[in-house]
């Protein structure tokens, strides 16, 4: 489902920049008001989770605590991925933006030797130098070739390298804060987060993205996006991840970058580039050779937050 959201994208007629990611957003947050009442209520009935005694509406029905630090950079983090991810659609190819945002893990593993001081093993060292020479050729031949070809959009690739850098990075923040706040005694419900991602993501760009010039079929399209690539999959990665070891999580969440340019690749004939094929496969084999080993070396091991690379965007 998250694969999705680039061939969409392409199929829209009218829709401006802001226009897309104001209208994603706002049907994933209609849609979460609706999904997580009725699983919150389904959880409670089937006794997964305490009955909140707290008063206030969100905690009611979600039984969460908006008065936590914690969660409202949580919120922020998934804003950010939400906002970033749609504009860098927009402003280069599905696959260079799915290449880049496949990095998250390394990400993430990265800010939490930094700020927690988990201790990262040789493998995860090893993938992160190979991801980042991946990266380096993907990007510096597409670079190299725009700015020697007048016709080329090069500012369209840097804006849409630097926006898609942010869902990776946002997504590393959000969850090594998560992870330490938790290190506290400090528990955060990060579906609920979403919810309010996706609040704030749409009242940012609502105003860029007037007046509004987004065609019926593109807001059926972008609605479809809102509920169908973000909203349940999203619920559907909390609930796995609970049963899921981490780099189980991470190796699904590596389908989305494979799928992802499959699906532009033959429903909106975006090809890929022999850089982009070469580069993203160093990217992919890192990724799922560190999370191979991580998984055979943890089988009975309680898993990781800091290796998951689920981030819905």
């Amino acid at each position: 489902m998250w694969s999705i959201a680039g061939v969409v994208s392409r199929q829209l007629e009218a829709a401006t920049r802001f226009e897309v990611t104001f209208w994603r957003s706002a049907f994933t947050a209609l849609s979460l008001l609706v999904i997580l009442p009725l699983w919150r209520a389904s959880e409670r009935a089937r006794g997964l989770v305490a009955r909140p005694q707290a008063s206030g509406p969100l905690e009611r029905h979600w039984g969460i605590l908006p008065r936590s630090k914690v969660f409202w950079v949580s919120g922020v983090c998934w804003a950010t991925m939400f906002t970033a991810f749609m504009l860098a659609l927009t402003f280069t190819s599905v696959a260079n933006v799915l290449v880049v945002m496949s990095a998250g893990p390394l990400f993430t593993a990265l800010l939490a030797r930094m700020f927690i001081g988990q201790r990262l093993p040789l493998r995860t060292w090893l993938a992160i130098a190979a991801a980042g020479m991946g990266i380096v050729y993907m990007y510096g031949s597409q670079m190299w070739a725009a700015f020697t070809d007048p016709a080329a959009n090069a500012s369209g690739l840097v804006l849409g390298s630097l926006f898609a850098l942010c869902v990776p990075v946002a997504g590393a923040i959000n969850w090594t804060v998560v992870q330490r706040s938790q290190q506290h005694g400090e528990s955060v419900d990060l579906v609920p987060a979403v919810l309010v991602g996706a609040i704030l993501s749409s009242a940012a760009t609502c105003l860029p993205a007037l007046p509004f010039e987004a065609t019926g079929r593109d807001i059926a399209w972008l609605a479809m996006l809102g509920l169908v690539q973000l909203a349940i999959p999203c619920a559907l990665a909390v609930v796995c991840a609970r049963s899921l070891k981490a780099p189980e999580v991470s190796l699904l969440a590596l389908l989305e970058v494979i799928f992802g340019i499959v699906w532009a690749w033959l429903w909106a004939n975006e090809t890929p580039g022999r850089e982009v094929l070469l580069g993203g496969s160093v990217v992919i084999v890192a990724l799922l050779i560190n999370e191979l080993l991580a998984w055979r070396g943890r089988v009975n091991a309680e898993p990781l937050p800091d290796e998951s690379g689920a981030t819905p965007h």
